[in-house]
């Protein structure tokens, strides 16, 4: 670190050196940052003359990605210590503006990958937890970042492709979920004398420049504004109204005076020639981001109605049949050697599919739209089963058809799904159908996408990354080493996760809808139920009838599984057995089902013997019972009757006592001569008991006269009274 301030060769090689041991060591990024590696990196950049110095800058801005790469501690470090403002200067051009080295694009290329490195986050944070990155970004916009950005991505066509291309990725990382910075650049203006909408002059580079990567990368720009803000999707979706036929022809020059809704729609409906025809994709790509999970804007470019060239013609044809009409027109032409545009050009048919893809989903209107046109669906089978057309181009198409399935809302029986399922049955079949989900996942697209890296600016990088050249259309080696980075754009990973998650629906909704009987005839358990006052004969009846309707039922299923088996056995005659195991779990899961349901009608049935088995029992039972009944009733009867004649004599009898028909005298004379010796023995026992008692008081008053004559006592006197005391309560209730 001292030796970065002493003699130019020996700091030169001490940058080099320092810029090895910071690659992957973060303990020693660390000690390099505590030592003031920002404020001597940034010193040598200034000494050096920012952007325009020689290769010195290319190494101290090498080293400083290096301490900012994946570490949110040293950018925030460098954010609150010497702030972006030194980083920001390197961007600012000075003297020759029109003059680009290879040096300086080298150089700028590292400055707008740094600021890129600030503005990405940690792959490893949550992204909208990353406080870090929204800070970097929020901060980067306040100090004017933007404008420098724009500036040489847009407003400097005469800098470099590559520096151009860095800087709109680096405006499409800027803005992407931050609300702030999406207003920023939704009301930026560019230009001197006419100024314009920033979001009109990128959508300018879309539609005009010769570079495909340079259109990559402004499409990169609308995907980042329109990814989770609906309002500035609504706000571009708004100004898509059709232009009169004067504006429609007139010269490309005049769209400066054009909205961006006018401009895309004008690109959208250019003359079918092979260089309009790239024009109109590279607009549905915009068109892609704009209407991208919002059913509103959809709805609303679903109504967007073109005028046809001649009145004559017929009603005016809806914008999703003309993108159709496109893709039929793309797939049949052919490039100046006569072979097929399909290889040379095949991101113009891919960007309209995933166009409709996206446009589809989850949008029943769009769909209906679609099917309102029979030779829609034709075109599409017949892509489908094109074996010259390429994997992805089947594949999507494929993903087409199961969306006209899936969000299919129609009631007319010959654009429903079960409609869309048979005739995808009958044209293609489904096992080949099937199999073109799987060829899509096995595909370079699909199965590169996780696992393709960043490219980093180093010195043996540096010359490969400042040259971009577009592909000769007619060198199919070249064009195969370029075609992946340029379709990965197309085929972004939250467009893969959705494609994948589509898939699973359309193979489960096409089994279930499959599997199903044509009539749907529901089975409801109250059918098999006797119903009040229906004789045992109507209801068998009316169970023989329900059991036909279910056998018809089977016979219809068995004669769609005999079609899926015949199916099968044909495709397995083509294709590996890797292809038949892909492709045979459907059809395992739809004669699981057709088994289930025969299983299901004859337990039905074997339920309905015993039911009439068990009434019939019961029947029986209640019959036995009410015989019984019957007897028990008889006997209390004869008992009822026995006790009346008992009764009967009762009463007999009774009378003829009362009559005096017999002598009860001499029975009430016994018994009260009876009664009276009982009475007298009581009479002498309780005389008897009364004369010991009166026996045993007297000689206790004996004995107490006795003791009080002794004491000297008058018995007498004291016993005088005693009788009148004794009479006293018998005047008290004579009184009362």
């Amino acid at each position: 670190m001292d030796m970065l301030m002493d003699r130019e060769v020996i700091r030169n090689e001490a940058l080099l050196l320092l810029t090895y041991l910071t690659r992957e060591a973060e303990e020693i990024q660390k000690i390099v940052v505590f030592e003031g590696a920002f404020e001597k990196v940034f010193s040598i950049i200034k000494e050096e003359g920012g952007s325009d110095g020689g290769v010195v800058v290319q190494d101290c801005l090498e080293l400083l990605n290096n301490l900012l790469r994946k570490n949110a501690s040293n950018q925030v470090l460098l954010r609150e210590t010497m702030g972006f403002d030194p980083l920001i200067s390197i961007l600012r051009s000075r003297g020759g503006t029109y003059s680009f080295t290879q040096q300086k694009t080298v150089n700028l290329l590292g400055a707008l990958e740094t600021i890129n490195l600030l503005i990405m986050g940690d792959p490893k944070v949550d992204p909208g937890k990353d406080g870090n990155k929204l800070t970097n970004k929020t901060t980067l916009v306040q100090k004017k970042v933007l404008d420098h950005l724009l500036l040489l991505g847009v407003e400097s066509q005469w800098a470099p492709v590559p520096v151009r291309c860095a800087a709109l990725q680096c405006i499409g990382n800027l803005i992407s979920e931050h609300p702030k910075n999406l207003d920023a650049i939704a009301t930026k203006l560019l230009g001197d004398n006419v100024q314009e909408p920033a979001l009109n002059s990128i959508l300018r580079i879309i539609l005009r420049t010769s570079s495909t990567q340079e259109f990559f990368a402004a499409d990169y720009v609308f995907k980042c504004f329109c990814e989770k803000n609906s309002d500035g999707q609504t706000m571009l979706a708004s100004t898509l109204i059709p232009q009169p036929q004067s504006m429609i022809y007139a010269p490309l020059e005049e769209d400066v005076n054009m909205s961006f809704g006018s401009m895309l729609l004008r690109s959208l409906t250019l003359s079918e020639n092979d260089g309009d025809l790239e024009t109109c994709c590279r607009a549905a790509s915009v068109l892609s981001h704009v209407i991208k999970n919002n059913n509103q804007c959809k709805e609303r470019v679903l109504k967007i109605k073109l005028e046809a060239p001649m009145p004559s013609l017929g009603d005016p044809e809806p914008l999703m049949h003309r993108m159709v009409k496109y893709l039929a027109v793309a797939s049949s032409m052919k490039n100046r050697n006569g072979k097929s545009a399909l290889n040379s050009n095949s991101y113009v048919q891919l960007i309209i599919l995933k166009l409709l893809i996206i446009w589809l989903a989850d949008c029943p209107s769009a769909v209906q739209c679609f099917l309102d046109s029979r030779p829609h669906l034709t075109y599409l089978l017949e892509l489908v089963a094109d074996s010259s057309v390429t994997v992805s181009m089947r594949g999507l198409a494929a993903v087409i058809l199961g969306e006209c399935v899936i969000y299919n809302k129609s009631s007319d029986h010959e654009k429903d799904a079960f409609s869309i399922v048979d005739t995808i049955s009958q044209k293609v079949g489904l096992t080949s159908y099937f199999l073109k989900f799987d060829e899509l996942q096995k595909s370079f697209l699909f199965a590169s996408k996780s696992s393709e890296p960043r490219k980093v600016l180093t010195r043996s990088t540096a010359a490969s990354m400042a040259e971009i050249e577009d592909v000769d259309e007619d060198d199919p080696s070249s064009q195969k080493d370029e075609e992946l980075p340029i379709l990965s754009s197309v085929f972004d990973s939250h467009f893969i996760n959705t494609v994948k998650k589509l898939e699973a629906d359309v193979r489960e909704s096409i089994v279930v809808i499959y599997s199903q009987p044509k009539s749907k005839v529901a089975v409801v358990p109250a059918e098999l139920e006797q119903r009040k006052g229906e004789t045992d004969g109507e209801y068998i009846k009316r169970l023989k009838v329900f059991v036909e309707k279910q056998c018809t039922e089977i016979q219809d299923l068995l004669s769609r599984n005999a079609t899926l088996a015949e199916d099968l056995s044909r495709c397995g005659g083509n294709d590996s057995s890797s292809e038949q195991r892909a492709s045979g779990s459907s059809n395992r899961v739809q004669l699981e089902t057709l088994q289930r349901d025969l299983q299901e009608t004859s337990k039905r049935l074997e339920l309905l013997k015993e039911e009439k088995v068990k009434i019939e029992s019961d029947a029986s039972y209640y019959k036995n019972l009410a015989s019984k009944m019957e007897s028990d009733l008889k006997s209390l009867s004869d008992a009822y009757n026995s006790l009346e004649q008992a009764n009967f004599h009762l009463e007999k009898e009774a009378k003829a006592m009362k009559s005096g028909e017999h002598s009860i005298s001499p029975d009430i004379e016994a018994i009260k001569a009876e009664a009276r010796e009982e009475a007298q023995k009581e009479s002498e026992t309780e005389l008897n008991d009364l004369l010991v008692c009166l026996g045993q008081e007297q000689s206790r008053v004996e004995r107490l006269s006795a003791r009080l004559i002794e004491l000297g006592e008058d018995v007498d006197k004291l016993l005088e009274g005693i009788g009148d005391d004794l009479g006293m309560p018998e005047d008290d209730e004579d009184e009362d």
